[in-house]
């Protein structure tokens, strides 16, 4: 006699659509498809923090306190805010530098000093920025992108020699 309905409405929607509409069904096909991150996750250290020691991490870092030791993030951002100082050898995906780096750099993609930052140390990355009043002594390696190795299929190039009777 009675049957239940399924509700195809998302949250938040307008109540007024029903599902067989268009409306309603582009709601619930979009209800069905995963969402994409909006944004990625970022671990703070805040200015009153101190850390003597290794930081070893998979997600984006922003550092605004002081730190003595190594720190790697490979493939991720690590963002040294104004107040921060590190006393670090650095390896990320992308560096930016508000604060202050004395150590050696190694990013996989960018190094970015800005205008009250300041880097002693060597810098190795694929590409490099520094804004005007930034303070940078090192050296600086530009990491090329390595080219594709071309793999020719087999048997191109190789004479091939036929009997005809």
């Amino acid at each position: 006699m009675w049957t239940k309905q399924t509700q195809t409405e998302v949250p938040g929607s307008s109540p007024m659509q029903q599902p067989g509409t268009a409306a309603g069904s582009s709601v619930a096909a979009a209800a069905a498809r995963p969402t994409p991150p909006t944004s990625r996750s970022l671990a703070c250290l805040g200015a009153s923090l101190e850390i003597k020691g290794k930081i070893i991490g998979e997600e984006d870092l922003q550092i605004d306190g002081k730190v003595d030791g190594p720190v790697s993030l490979e493939g991720r951002r690590l963002t040294v805010g104004r107040t921060g100082k590190l006393n670090s050898e650095i390896s990320a995906g992308d560096v930016i530098v508000h604060g202050s780096v004395t150590g050696n750099l190694r990013a996989r993609d960018r190094v970015e000093i800005r205008k009250d930052g300041s880097v002693i140390g060597d810098i190795a990355a694929a590409r490099i920025s520094i804004e005007d009043g930034a303070y940078f002594k090192g050296r600086i390696e530009i990491d090329r992108p390595k080219p594709q190795a071309v793999v020719e299929p087999e048997g191109v190039g190789i004479p091939v020699t036929a009997e005809v009777n």
